[in-house]
């Protein structure tokens, strides 16, 4: 069981009693400490699972005076261990009938997922346009065309877990999803200077070396085919899942079996090279990827119950989630008649 851990500072002029928000949530822990700085400090341990609703009902109740804060911190270990409830007692509601905090929260409890607030600190971790991240990006470009032009799988794998390039599309399926258009414009731009840079690079190393098409590191990334598109659906849902329950370590998995900076770097080599139609179908293969990537991830966060906290912010992102769901949609079905088509002469051959 993951376990949270949250400080909530209250300022001490304010009528404080915690117990009537914690009432009716599971709580492994309550400790309070004395008035610091003006300031009541109580301390809750918690399931990952259940830190939404009781944020979000303090969020409500003192969102507006100042001093009010929430401090959220993974639990590592605790001794002595806490007792797990037992998975009967999950499904039983109040004995008087009134629906659940965590049913009116989404079925967070079943879903078992951590909160909006954690989820939206991991993907904006990923957003930040310095140094680092061009560094990494340019790293991986660098990295995947020496493994591809030498056949090395080692070294592609190696290229696709340092790319930097997924955080930004799961950041924009969150943002979808949530109706956050701020977060949405950051992880676009994010994503579009990332790949513009590995583009410019591969086309660079493209012009510098003779590139074989008939390598099969390389061969195999010029023709897409309905296989990658699930594949891609697949992985893209798993690594939002993963994400959602807080599995960063599983991501990695997700960043091998869709990388996004291999086809891009194919496409870039055999531009500079002067190769275009095999560099049309790397273009493709990764077209399916960044799509299939949106597509999976705004629906694997509708249905862990993923929305904003306000009922006008819900209906904006609504709205958006609809919009985002019909687009990614038609590209993955436009991309999945191009893929037919394409491979139909040579089924006919």
């Amino acid at each position: 069981m993951s376990l949270r851990f949250l400080q909530v500072f209250i300022p001490e002029n304010v009528s404080v009693n915690i117990e009537e928000f914690l009432d009716g949530h599971e709580i492994l822990g309550t400790w309070r400490d004395a008035a610091l700085d003006d300031r009541v400090v109580v301390h809750l341990l918690v399931p990952a699972e259940k830190t939404e609703p009781i944020m979000d009902q303090l969020e409500q109740a003192y969102a507006g005076i100042d001093g009010f804060c929430i401090v959220l911190f993974p639990v590592v270990a605790m001794l002595p261990r806490p007792e797990v409830a037992e998975e009967e007692d999950k499904s039983s509601s109040n004995s008087d009938g009134e629906t659940s905090e965590e049913e009116s929260n989404g079925d967070i409890a079943e879903s078992g997922r951590v909160s909006r607030e954690e989820l939206y600190r991991d993907v904006t971790e990923t957003l930040r346009i310095n140094r680092v991240f061009l560094a990494m990006t340019i790293l991986s470009a660098v990295v995947a065309a020496v493994g591809l032009l030498r056949d090395d799988v080692a070294v592609i794998i190696g290229a696709m877990v340092i790319a930097p390039l997924l955080g930004p599309n799961v950041a924009m399926s969150l943002a979808t999803t949530l109706g956050d258009i701020d977060l949405l414009r950051r992880a676009f731009v994010t994503n579009l200077v990332g790949v513009a840079l590995v583009f410019m690079v591969a086309v660079v190393l493209g012009m510098v070396f003779t590139v074989d098409v008939t390598i099969p590191a390389i061969e195999a990334r010029t023709q897409a085919n309905l296989g990658d598109l699930v594949l891609a659906l697949a992985a893209g849902a798993a690594g939002s899942f993963a994400l959602t329950r807080g599995l960063t370590g599983a991501v990695i998995g997700v960043m091998v079996a869709v990388a996004l900076v291999p086809p891009l770097v194919v496409c870039g080599l055999l531009l500079g090279g002067g190769r275009w139609e095999p560099a049309f179908g790397a273009m493709l293969l990764l077209l399916v990827n960044l799509t299939c990537i949106n597509l999976a991830g705004v629906v694997t966060f509708l249905i862990q119950g993923i929305r904003p906290r306000t009922w006008w912010e819900e209906e904006r992102a609504r709205q958006s989630s609809r919009i985002a769901l019909a687009i990614w949609l038609v590209t993955v079905l436009a991309l999945g008649v191009l893929i037919y088509l394409t491979q139909m002469p040579r089924s006919l051959g």
